[in-house]
Protein backbone atom coordinates (compact mmCIF):
# COMPACT_ATOMS: atom_id res chain seq x y z
CA UNK A 1 0.00 0.00 0.00
CA UNK A 2 2.91 2.68 1.14
CA UNK A 3 5.07 1.44 -2.10
CA UNK A 4 1.35 2.36 -4.33
CA UNK A 5 1.77 5.75 -2.69
CA UNK A 6 5.13 6.54 -3.22
CA UNK A 7 4.77 4.99 -6.92
CA UNK A 8 1.38 7.62 -7.19
CA UNK A 9 3.68 11.01 -5.68
CA UNK A 10 6.31 10.01 -8.31
CA UNK A 11 4.00 9.78 -10.87
CA UNK A 12 2.62 13.16 -10.05
CA UNK A 13 6.16 13.97 -9.64
CA UNK A 14 6.86 13.46 -13.54
CA UNK A 15 4.07 14.86 -14.50
CA UNK A 16 5.01 18.42 -12.36
CA UNK A 17 8.25 18.37 -14.32
CA UNK A 18 6.89 18.64 -17.71
CA UNK A 19 4.54 21.55 -16.39
CA UNK A 20 7.72 23.04 -15.02
CA UNK A 21 9.48 22.71 -18.46
CA UNK A 22 6.16 24.01 -20.50
CA UNK A 23 5.75 27.11 -18.16
CA UNK A 24 9.41 28.19 -18.69
CA UNK A 25 8.52 27.83 -22.54
CA UNK A 26 5.17 29.42 -22.36
CA UNK A 27 6.50 32.62 -20.16
CA UNK A 28 9.94 32.15 -19.23
CA UNK A 29 9.41 31.65 -15.58
CA UNK A 30 7.11 30.47 -13.29
CA UNK A 31 7.76 26.54 -13.59
CA UNK A 32 11.30 26.97 -11.49
CA UNK A 33 10.04 27.86 -8.72
CA UNK A 34 7.70 24.48 -8.40
CA UNK A 35 11.06 22.45 -8.81
CA UNK A 36 11.67 22.62 -5.20
CA UNK A 37 8.29 21.31 -3.74
CA UNK A 38 8.02 18.84 -6.66
CA UNK A 39 11.47 17.43 -5.19
CA UNK A 40 10.50 17.83 -0.91
CA UNK A 41 7.10 16.49 -1.10
CA UNK A 42 7.06 14.26 -4.45
CA UNK A 43 9.83 12.80 -4.36
CA UNK A 44 11.01 12.81 -0.56
CA UNK A 45 14.36 14.23 -1.60
CA UNK A 46 16.19 16.25 1.28
CA UNK A 47 15.32 20.04 0.63
CA UNK A 48 19.39 21.34 0.26
CA UNK A 49 19.99 18.54 -2.06
CA UNK A 50 16.68 19.48 -3.70
CA UNK A 51 17.90 23.35 -4.47
CA UNK A 52 20.94 21.58 -5.98
CA UNK A 53 18.69 19.13 -8.10
CA UNK A 54 16.70 22.00 -9.28
CA UNK A 55 19.74 24.35 -9.99
CA UNK A 56 20.30 21.46 -12.68
CA UNK A 57 16.98 20.92 -14.32
CA UNK A 58 16.26 24.29 -14.56
CA UNK A 59 19.38 25.30 -15.84
CA UNK A 60 19.67 22.96 -18.56
CA UNK A 61 16.26 23.03 -19.14
CA UNK A 62 16.18 27.20 -19.75
CA UNK A 63 19.48 26.64 -21.91
CA UNK A 64 17.43 24.41 -24.42
CA UNK A 65 15.01 26.87 -24.51
CA UNK A 66 17.38 30.12 -24.29
CA UNK A 67 18.74 28.54 -27.71
CA UNK A 68 15.42 28.35 -29.25
CA UNK A 69 14.21 31.89 -28.79
CA UNK A 70 17.89 32.74 -29.68
CA UNK A 71 17.47 31.48 -33.25
CA UNK A 72 14.19 33.24 -33.36
CA UNK A 73 15.79 37.06 -32.30
CA UNK A 74 14.65 36.75 -29.02
CA UNK A 75 17.35 36.49 -26.33
CA UNK A 76 19.39 39.97 -25.53
CA UNK A 77 22.52 38.28 -25.45
CA UNK A 78 24.12 41.52 -23.64
CA UNK A 79 21.66 41.98 -21.61
CA UNK A 80 22.27 38.73 -20.19
CA UNK A 81 25.92 38.83 -19.94
CA UNK A 82 25.93 42.38 -17.75
CA UNK A 83 23.21 40.86 -15.83
CA UNK A 84 25.47 37.78 -15.57
CA UNK A 85 28.01 39.44 -14.04
CA UNK A 86 26.66 40.29 -10.86
CA UNK A 87 24.26 37.50 -10.74
CA UNK A 88 26.56 34.80 -11.20
CA UNK A 89 28.76 35.91 -9.22
CA UNK A 90 26.30 36.29 -6.52
CA UNK A 91 25.14 32.57 -6.99
CA UNK A 92 28.59 31.00 -7.11
CA UNK A 93 29.14 32.29 -3.77
CA UNK A 94 26.48 31.62 -1.76
CA UNK A 95 26.38 28.05 -3.00
CA UNK A 96 29.86 27.27 -2.76
CA UNK A 97 30.80 29.16 0.21
CA UNK A 98 27.82 30.40 2.14
CA UNK A 99 25.26 27.42 2.48
CA UNK A 100 27.63 24.77 3.92
CA UNK A 101 28.21 27.15 7.11
CA UNK A 102 24.46 27.48 7.62
CA UNK A 103 23.23 25.63 10.43
CA UNK A 104 20.85 22.75 10.57
CA UNK A 105 18.84 24.53 13.45
CA UNK A 106 19.36 28.59 13.14
CA UNK A 107 17.48 29.34 16.09
CA UNK A 108 14.68 28.74 18.63
CA UNK A 109 11.74 30.22 19.52
CA UNK A 110 10.62 29.24 23.00
CA UNK A 111 10.77 25.02 22.19
CA UNK A 112 10.29 25.85 18.17
CA UNK A 113 13.57 25.09 16.45
CA UNK A 114 13.37 27.15 13.56
CA UNK A 115 15.40 24.89 11.05
CA UNK A 116 17.17 25.08 7.59
CA UNK A 117 14.56 23.16 5.83
CA UNK A 118 12.10 25.23 7.45
CA UNK A 119 13.04 28.30 6.86
CA UNK A 120 14.17 27.39 3.17
CA UNK A 121 10.31 26.26 1.86
CA UNK A 122 8.65 29.04 4.12
CA UNK A 123 10.97 31.57 1.76
CA UNK A 124 9.45 29.69 -0.74
CA UNK A 125 5.96 29.72 -0.11
CA UNK A 126 6.36 33.30 0.87
CA UNK A 127 8.08 34.04 -2.87
CA UNK A 128 5.42 31.96 -4.48
CA UNK A 129 2.80 33.99 -2.77
CA UNK A 130 4.30 37.33 -4.50
CA UNK A 131 4.84 35.54 -7.64
CA UNK A 132 1.55 34.01 -8.13
CA UNK A 133 -0.23 38.08 -7.14
CA UNK A 134 2.09 39.20 -9.42
CA UNK A 135 1.28 36.70 -12.49
CA UNK A 136 -2.31 37.31 -11.30
CA UNK A 137 -2.44 41.02 -11.35
CA UNK A 138 -0.33 42.10 -14.25
CA UNK A 139 -0.99 44.49 -16.35
CA UNK A 140 -1.99 43.22 -19.34
CA UNK A 141 -1.05 46.72 -21.54
CA UNK A 142 2.61 45.79 -23.26
CA UNK A 143 6.22 47.97 -22.03
CA UNK A 144 7.61 50.48 -24.23
CA UNK A 145 10.65 49.23 -25.50
CA UNK A 146 13.44 50.76 -23.69
CA UNK A 147 15.27 53.64 -25.79
CA UNK A 148 18.44 53.11 -24.07
CA UNK A 149 20.36 50.42 -23.02
CA UNK A 150 23.48 52.28 -22.01
CA UNK A 151 24.83 54.58 -19.30
CA UNK A 152 25.49 54.69 -16.29
CA UNK A 153 22.04 53.66 -14.34
CA UNK A 154 21.15 50.88 -16.44
CA UNK A 155 24.52 49.35 -15.70
CA UNK A 156 23.81 49.58 -12.05
CA UNK A 157 20.25 49.08 -12.42
CA UNK A 158 21.76 45.74 -14.30
CA UNK A 159 23.92 44.93 -11.16
CA UNK A 160 21.67 45.78 -7.79
CA UNK A 161 18.97 43.64 -10.01
CA UNK A 162 21.68 40.43 -10.59
CA UNK A 163 22.67 40.33 -7.32
CA UNK A 164 19.06 40.17 -6.07
CA UNK A 165 17.99 37.32 -8.32
CA UNK A 166 21.56 35.78 -7.83
CA UNK A 167 20.34 35.02 -4.12
CA UNK A 168 16.90 33.87 -4.31
CA UNK A 169 18.58 31.45 -6.99
CA UNK A 170 21.83 30.50 -4.87
CA UNK A 171 20.16 29.90 -1.99
CA UNK A 172 16.37 28.44 -2.87
CA UNK A 173 18.03 27.08 -5.95
CA UNK A 174 14.94 28.93 -7.91
CA UNK A 175 15.37 29.93 -11.23
CA UNK A 176 14.14 33.17 -11.03
CA UNK A 177 11.92 34.02 -13.62
CA UNK A 178 9.39 35.13 -11.66
CA UNK A 179 11.40 38.05 -10.85
CA UNK A 180 13.34 38.59 -14.10
CA UNK A 181 10.16 38.86 -16.41
CA UNK A 182 9.42 41.71 -14.60
CA UNK A 183 12.65 43.41 -14.02
CA UNK A 184 13.00 42.95 -17.38
CA UNK A 185 9.83 43.97 -18.69
CA UNK A 186 8.86 46.93 -16.08
CA UNK A 187 12.55 48.11 -15.08
CA UNK A 188 14.23 47.35 -18.01
CA UNK A 189 11.12 48.35 -20.65
CA UNK A 190 11.74 45.31 -22.94
CA UNK A 191 9.44 43.45 -25.01
CA UNK A 192 7.78 40.20 -23.83
CA UNK A 193 9.18 37.80 -26.27
CA UNK A 194 12.52 39.63 -25.63
CA UNK A 195 12.39 39.75 -21.84
CA UNK A 196 11.28 36.03 -22.02
CA UNK A 197 14.06 34.62 -23.90
CA UNK A 198 16.81 36.86 -22.16
CA UNK A 199 15.21 35.37 -18.98
CA UNK A 200 15.65 31.87 -19.76
CA UNK A 201 19.78 32.31 -20.83
CA UNK A 202 19.76 34.38 -17.74
CA UNK A 203 18.42 31.73 -15.63
CA UNK A 204 20.52 28.78 -17.13
CA UNK A 205 23.56 31.05 -16.53
CA UNK A 206 22.43 31.39 -12.86
CA UNK A 207 21.60 27.99 -12.37
CA UNK A 208 24.79 26.17 -13.93
CA UNK A 209 26.77 28.03 -12.58
CA UNK A 210 25.42 27.49 -8.77
CA UNK A 211 25.30 23.66 -9.78
CA UNK A 212 29.04 23.65 -9.94
CA UNK A 213 29.33 25.67 -6.69
CA UNK A 214 27.68 22.26 -5.37
CA UNK A 215 29.96 19.92 -7.01
CA UNK A 216 31.87 18.38 -3.98
CA UNK A 217 29.19 19.28 -1.44
CA UNK A 218 26.40 16.58 -2.86
CA UNK A 219 26.41 13.43 -4.50
CA UNK A 220 23.49 13.63 -7.02
CA UNK A 221 20.98 10.85 -8.13
CA UNK A 222 21.85 11.24 -11.90
CA UNK A 223 19.57 8.86 -12.91
CA UNK A 224 16.62 10.57 -11.43
CA UNK A 225 18.12 13.84 -12.14
CA UNK A 226 18.61 13.14 -15.64
CA UNK A 227 14.81 11.50 -16.23
CA UNK A 228 13.61 15.04 -14.70
CA UNK A 229 15.65 17.15 -16.50
CA UNK A 230 14.83 15.38 -20.00
CA UNK A 231 11.07 15.43 -18.95
CA UNK A 232 11.46 19.25 -18.05
CA UNK A 233 13.08 19.88 -21.29
CA UNK A 234 10.03 17.90 -23.10
CA UNK A 235 8.17 20.36 -21.68
CA UNK A 236 10.08 23.27 -22.76
CA UNK A 237 10.07 22.33 -26.32
CA UNK A 238 6.29 21.47 -26.20
CA UNK A 239 5.22 25.08 -24.66
CA UNK A 240 7.74 26.75 -27.26
CA UNK A 241 5.74 25.59 -29.71
CA UNK A 242 2.37 26.18 -27.70
CA UNK A 243 3.26 29.44 -27.58
CA UNK A 244 1.99 30.65 -30.74
CA UNK A 245 -1.61 29.00 -30.27
CA UNK A 246 -2.46 29.93 -26.51
CA UNK A 247 -3.34 33.20 -24.90
CA UNK A 248 0.21 34.08 -23.10
CA UNK A 249 -2.08 36.34 -20.59
CA UNK A 250 -4.46 34.15 -19.85
CA UNK A 251 -2.24 31.07 -19.59
CA UNK A 252 0.35 33.37 -17.16
CA UNK A 253 -2.74 34.11 -14.88
CA UNK A 254 -4.34 30.46 -14.67
CA UNK A 255 -0.48 29.70 -13.35
CA UNK A 256 -0.66 32.31 -10.60
CA UNK A 257 -3.79 30.60 -9.55
CA UNK A 258 -1.87 27.13 -9.55
CA UNK A 259 1.59 28.66 -7.97
CA UNK A 260 -1.06 30.49 -5.59
CA UNK A 261 -2.36 27.26 -4.21
CA UNK A 262 0.87 25.74 -3.84
CA UNK A 263 2.48 28.32 -1.97
CA UNK A 264 -0.87 28.27 1.17
CA UNK A 265 -0.52 24.05 1.24
CA UNK A 266 3.27 24.91 1.85
CA UNK A 267 2.71 27.26 4.75
CA UNK A 268 0.08 24.75 5.81
CA UNK A 269 2.31 21.55 6.15
CA UNK A 270 5.27 23.68 7.27
CA UNK A 271 3.19 25.81 10.04
CA UNK A 272 -0.22 23.65 10.99
CA UNK A 273 0.79 20.04 9.90
CA UNK A 274 4.57 19.87 11.56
Amino acid sequence: MLSDEIRSMEILGYLAATLIGISLGLIGGGGSILTVPVLVYLFGIDVTLSTSYSLFIIGTTSLVGAYRNYRKGQVSIRTALLFGISSIATVYISRKFLLPVVPDVLFNIGDFHVTRSFATMTLFAALMLFASLSMIKSNDSPAEPSKSHHGARFLSNLLFAGIGVGLVTGLLGAGGGFLLIPVLVLLFRMPMKEAVGTSLLIIALNSLFGFAGDMGNVTPDWKLLLTLTAIAISGILAGGMLSNRIDGKRLKKSFGWFVLIMAVYILIKETLLR
